[in-house]
């Protein structure tokens, strides 16, 4: 950790403010989400559906949105569009713990979700903007605070959630606040590099340029691909704990078990990140890093494919380790496939964008992969469904191994694109086709 600080303080300051940022608005996200269905369903006795639609309406509008919100960011600059997401972002949690009224709840969800299309791309491009050639250290980095984030507010949540949830609520907004009012005050303002040439010609000015981005081969077939990888890893969230569930139970143990698949990924990512993306930067070209990554994700349901052939004990230590055990082996791989790929991901985007227009780019391809985990959400949950019905337990994890693979063997094909237009000769810098060799130089 000492180690992590150290590298943290060697960027300029606008790079050290976005990482502490991003650790504060997990944070304040992590602090309250969480427990937002329960409240919605206990303490204001809302039906199943009306909660789903709430909690739906708050990720639409933020997926949905991301290409905006990047647009903006490019025309406008990115700290007007990072600040105007937290303040957005504290008026709608401060809203959710203050209304009952459905009307009041879904606009203060849909408020929370378009504040966060509005910031993320724009941290994103000023952060990939201010850290020049290190990119990939920066945004190694990066994700060590957001999971610092990630692994705190659910804690903390959870302690204020003990006393009412409105407080958690307020405390959320309050911290949102905060941030607003530090970067308001402290963060340098930053444009992008292209900015005037963004504004120019309005409306139909930035048709064009969304029209240019999807004519872009290479970055689309790289939003495609890299869908795998969010799928993969979301199931921390989703098929782990169900794992965990239906094995240990829903008591005390089965909630201990779930905290633990969290702990693991969390802190693994906190303490290994750095070390992880220097190896890798160290020995292996950007594709490469990536089409390991996605590997290591595919492998990470190895463990729990195996668990299959394992008669499943009644009760007892047996069934509780085989409870553990796989589950959170595979979050553990699923974090070292993350490690591994995440820092070059976010550095690919930049170089497919030509440097142009980045915060857009970032906005489409988190739009893409946003639609991506929906639909790969519905098809796993259709598949645990269709393997505890037919007795087939071995079917989702084998899915999900299929999934990874087939990610990674399409990374390794762009990277091969690449090392042949480079050595016949055909570089192409432009956005019309191509790819460009985004994918081998590193430096």
């Amino acid at each position: 950790m000492k180690t992590t600080l150290t590298q943290v303080r060697s960027y300029e300051r606008s790079v050290q403010l976005l990482m502490v940022n991003q650790f504060t608005i997990n944070l304040g996200f992590y602090m309250l989400m969480p427990y937002l269905a329960a409240h919605l369903s206990g303490s204001l006795g809302l039906a199943g559906w009306t909660v789903g639609l709430i909690l739906g309406v708050r990720n639409f509008s933020q997926q949905g949105m991301f290409l905006i919100g990047g647009t903006l960011a490019d025309r406008l600059g990115y700290k007007p569009l990072i600040v105007a997401g937290c303040v957005l972002r504290t008026v709608g949690f401060a809203t959710l713990g203050l209304v009952d009224s459905v009307p009041a709840l879904l606009a203060a969800s849909a408020a929370t979700g378009f504040a966060g299309a509005l910031f993320n791309p724009a941290v994103r491009a000023y952060l990939a903007a201010d850290a020049g050639e290190r990119r990939v250290e920066a945004f190694a980095l990066f994700n060590v605070f957001y999971q610092a984030g990630i692994l705190l507010g659910p804690l903390v949540g959870m302690l204020l959630t003990g006393f009412d949830f409105r407080i958690t609520c307020l405390v959320s907004a309050a911290v949102f606040a905060l941030l607003s009012v530090v970067q308001i005050r402290a963060l340098p303002a930053r444009r992008a590099d292209d900015a005037a040439d963004a504004r120019a010609d309005g409306h139909e000015r930035v048709l064009a340029q969304w029209r240019g981005i999807l004519r872009n081969r290479a970055f689309l077939l790289f939003s495609t691909a890299m869908i795998g990888s969010y799928v993969l890893s979301f199931q921390v969230y989703l098929a782990l704990p169900l794992e965990v569930r239906r094995l240990g139970g829903d008591g005390e143990f089965g909630t201990a078990a779930v905290a633990l698949l969290f702990a693991a990924s969390g802190l693994a990512t906190i303490f290994g990140q750095t070390r992880v993306t220097a190896w890798c930067k160290e020995r292996l070209e950007p594709g490469q890093a990536l089409a390991w990554g996605l590997l290591s994700m595919g492998l990470a349901f190895v463990p729990l494919l195996v668990a299959t052939a394992v008669p499943v004990p009644d009760g007892g230590m047996g069934r509780r380790l085989l409870a553990v055990v796989p589950p959170t082996l595979a979050a553990l791989l699923l974090a070292l496939g993350t490690m591994i790929a995440y820092p070059f991901e976010m550095d690919t985007i930049v170089r497919l964008s030509g440097d142009r227009l980045v915060a857009t780019h970032y906005g489409l391809y988190n739009t893409i992969c946003g639609v991506g985990i929906t639909l790969g959400n519905l098809l796993t949950g259709a598949a645990l469904d269709a393997a505890r019905s037919a007795g087939m337990s071995a079917l989702p994890w084998l899915a999900l191994l299929v999934l990874g693979l087939v990610c990674a063997w399409s990374l390794y094909r762009l990277q091969r694109a690449d090392h042949d237009h480079r050595d016949a000769g055909r570089l192409s810098g432009s956005q019309e086709g191509g790819t460009k060799d985004v994918l081998v130089d590193a430096d």
